[in-house]
């Protein structure tokens, strides 16, 4: 399939690209350049509908990946900046690329969420569509309507959209130092995340395609963590529904 990244060229992004590229053709939507070779790229903000339309021309399915002005979810800190940058990416950006989108008929799709969603005081996240978008940040807040609105889409314009609440996204090197001595001294005061390695992230993403192939007018949303022991996330609906179980600490202990 030929994949629309927007955002493609941030962190998350940038971590995935080269095991998509394996599978898929990659075009990335961003201002900055991705930094990978062989990626098709279209210059352009989630903010400019000539940008985005110029970008889903010609692609089956898309990964939103833009983020800006990040929080944890244990924090109510903000500014004008962090209010106007997150309402103006995840949710005006988000809506008007969705509504572009089906408009030409790439109505398939996997939505970047973020554990932040969640209020991060808590020991244990028992279930995705039980617990509630109780999160302090603006950040977790926009996130949370961006999940909304992704609903909205699928139940409304038939999309089928994935969204992955991802936590603590890493590239190998700090995964196998953060796995190795855990940052216990957060400064919102949350425990110690459970960082996601690259390798499992991709994973996750390629799966979560492969699922909105599926059916139509569908919205899941799906815990995505390093937690192999689920000591603080109940990954049943990742291995259920995507058939996903964290794996890159086992390939590095073999």
């Amino acid at each position: 399939m030929k994949i629309l990244l927007a955002g493609g060229s941030g962190m998350v992004g940038s971590f995935i690209t080269p095991y998509l590229q394996k599978e898929h053709e990659i075009r990335v939507l961003d201002l900055a350049e991705p930094k990978h070779d062989g990626v098709e790229f279209v210059k352009g903000s989630v903010t400019d509908p000539e940008a985005i339309s110029k970008a889903i021309d010609g692609v089956d399915a898309f990964i939103w990946l833009v983020m800006l002005s990040p929080q944890g979810g244990s924090v109510t800190d903000q500014d004008l900046k962090v209010i106007r940058e997150n309402y103006e990416v995840n949710c005006q950006g988000l809506h008007t690329f969705l509504w572009l989108a089906q408009g030409v008929g790439l109505k398939k799709g996997v939505y970047t969420s973020s554990m932040s969603v969640h209020h991060r005081a808590r020991d244990y996240y028992k279930n995705e569509d039980e617990l509630p978008l109780d999160t302090p940040s603006a950040y977790g807040l926009s996130k949370g309507f961006g999940e909304r609105i992704c609903s909205y889409f699928a139940s409304w314009f038939d999309m089928n959209v994935t969204a992955l609440r991802i936590t603590g996204p890493r590239g190998r090197e700090a995964y196998l130092e953060e796995r190795a001595r855990p940052i216990t001294d957060r400064p919102d005061g949350s425990n110690p995340l459970f960082v996601t390695d690259e390798a499992d992230l991709a994973r996750a993403y390629l799966a979560a395609l492969e699922n909105v192939q599926i059916g139509h007018g569908r919205f899941d949303a799906v815990f995505i963590a390093g937690d192999e022991n689920e000591e603080e996330h109940n990954l049943t609906k990742a291995k259920t529904l995507l058939g996903w179980v964290p794996q890159s600490h086992l390939e590095i202990e073999n």
